[in-house]
């Protein structure tokens, strides 16, 4: 049984740490509303751009001519995922949930005899598939200094990936992130990036004056418009993978901060009913032992 004195030294230390899972839960969630808004906004854009890129992509019939980026190598057997996690921890299973899905996803692809590798944004997600996968790694892009996402990093990640589409023998590019969908669901979420995945037919307008083929001319030509428009959804993508991944890391750290702290109080509660009754008894014994010795004078 512990001593008066190792309780007391306990109940001292969780305390320290109750404070400190509570200052936690209060900066997360005064970091939340910022980042949470900062990925509903980017969300319309994103989600525009893909559609714009898509549609046009179901109308342009692949050729030589046709960029890379939208018409593939014609292989599917080498297939690349950049899985973006957080840099920092103390956020539940917020990062090891978006490892588990891409361990799933890197499973199958691999059950069906495709090469997989790994490109990595931010450090939490190295360590599982550094141990899983030590060859299949490719690169990893260092966010350790990036206080908030920016439009400017997830172009340098997407530039970074693109010359390596081009040269290193790539067919397939999935990104994997965190779809933030509130305080307690961030979603693991995979897309494929490269190359563009067309409309499906059943996806255009059913409307009788939508539905009719539309001529599209292309200024100054097709090439160059899809030159520059895919890159730029390819950083809009990444930009949006961040900006979620921040707001479902803060929301995933508030919810977690929230359990300990509570779960801090409960032990210190514990800890306390067990120190009062420990010191009641020491009490007792030493009334016990003078009674004892008055009795025998």
């Amino acid at each position: 049984m512990a001593s008066l004195k190792a309780l007391k030294l306990r109940i001292g230390s969780v305390k320290s740490t109750q404070k400190i899972t509570k200052a936690l839960n209060m900066v997360a969630a005064s970091k939340l509303r910022r980042a949470q808004q900062n990925a509903t906004a980017a969300r319309p854009y994103s989600s525009r751009m893909t559609e714009v890129v898509a549609s046009l992509a179901s109308r342009v019939a692949p050729g030589p001519q046709s960029p890379k980026l939208l018409s593939g190598t014609g292989k599917d057997d080498t297939h690349l995922i950049i899985v973006a996690t957080s840099d920092r921890g103390l956020a539940g299973a917020f990062s090891s949930n978006i490892v588990r899905a891409v361990r799933r996803k890197a499973d199958d692809l691999t059950a069906q005899g495709k090469t997989v590798l790994f490109y990595i944004v931010g450090r939490k997600g190295r360590p599982v598939l550094q141990r899983l996968y030590p060859k299949q790694i490719i690169a990893q892009f260092d966010t350790s200094e990036m206080k908030n996402p920016s439009y400017a990093e997830a172009q340098a990640v997407a530039k970074d990936i693109i010359d390596r589409y081009v040269t290193d023998g790539i067919d397939v590019v999935h990104l994997a992130y965190a779809n933030f969908r509130s305080t307690l669901v961030q979603e693991p979420t995979i897309d494929q990036i490269i190359p563009v995945v067309p409309r499906a037919a059943s996806e255009e307008p059913t409307t009788a004056k939508a539905a009719a083929p539309t001529a599209v001319e292309y200024e100054p030509d097709e090439e160059e418009i899809l030159a520059d428009l895919i890159p730029r959804n390819i950083a809009v993508q990444v930009y949006r993978a961040l900006l979620e991944n921040q707001a479902g890391f803060y929301g995933s750290q508030m919810t977690a901060m929230d359990n300990a702290t509570r779960n801090a109080g409960d032990m210190i509660n514990r800890l306390s009913i067990q120190y009062n009754r420990q010191r009641q008894a020491v009490i007792t014994t030493e009334l016990i032992e003078i009674i004892s010795g008055a009795e025998a004078l």
